[in-house]
């Protein structure tokens, strides 16, 4: 697993590219637009996960408590837009989630403690972007990437527990496969910024 400092270094298998944070820093308010985004479809795969497992009542109230979470995220990120004049815009998918979620074994109960470990995945990158980010940021941007990163901690946490509970022995091995994919997805160039992308070529 990566070496950072972050809490997120405990499942993910490397570190953001300096290239990549670097660009962040350089086009911030096209990674604005792809925030908000993120924090949308964090929302609707909380909600996801509580209509595919609904004997799973523990589960789904945490989903719930997470989902409400991530559209006060999403409310946020829309605020900070409009204080820094940045109009909201409809973008292609990356092809980060798409191409980790590909990774995802289809029956159960294995797709359930893949589906868990790839959403502790997503947030726990996030996490370490958010880190990575704020200190650098003009204000108030720097706080609010200050607050979201310590969420987004929490977040993975919750999913690593829930997944850690439903496969004792199998979920830290499972996870180590995921993150190594992860982590190639995020390493890899990539031409348009996203908050999950790659670094630019270079």
């Amino acid at each position: 697993m990566s070496s950072a400092t972050s809490p997120a270094a405990e499942i993910l298998a490397a570190p953001t590219p300096a290239r990549w944070v670097a660009a962040a820093l350089a086009q911030w308010p096209e990674l604005l637009i792809d925030h908000a985004n993120c924090e949308k479809k964090a929302a609707s795969t909380a909600l996801a996960l509580m209509f595919a497992y609904p004997e799973d009542r523990t589960l789904s109230v945490a989903l719930a408590r997470l989902a409400r979470e991530e559209l006060r995220h999403f409310e946020q990120v829309v605020r900070a837009m409009a204080g820094a004049q940045v109009a909201f815009a409809r973008q292609r998918p990356g092809r980060y989630a798409h191409e980790l979620r590909a990774a995802l074994r289809t029956a159960e109960p294995g797709r359930k403690l893949d589906l868990l470990l790839v959403s502790a995945l997503i947030e726990a990158r996030s996490a370490e972007r958010f880190a990575l980010l704020a200190p650098r940021l003009p204000a108030p941007l720097d706080r609010l990437y200050a607050d979201l990163g310590q969420s987004e901690a929490r977040h993975f946490e919750l999913y690593v527990g829930f997944a850690a509970a439903a496969a004792p022995a199998e979920w830290r091995p499972r996870l180590e496969k995921l993150a190594a994919r992860e982590a190639e997805l995020i390493s890899a160039p990539e031409r348009v910024l996203r908050f999950h992308s790659g670094p630019p070529p270079g």
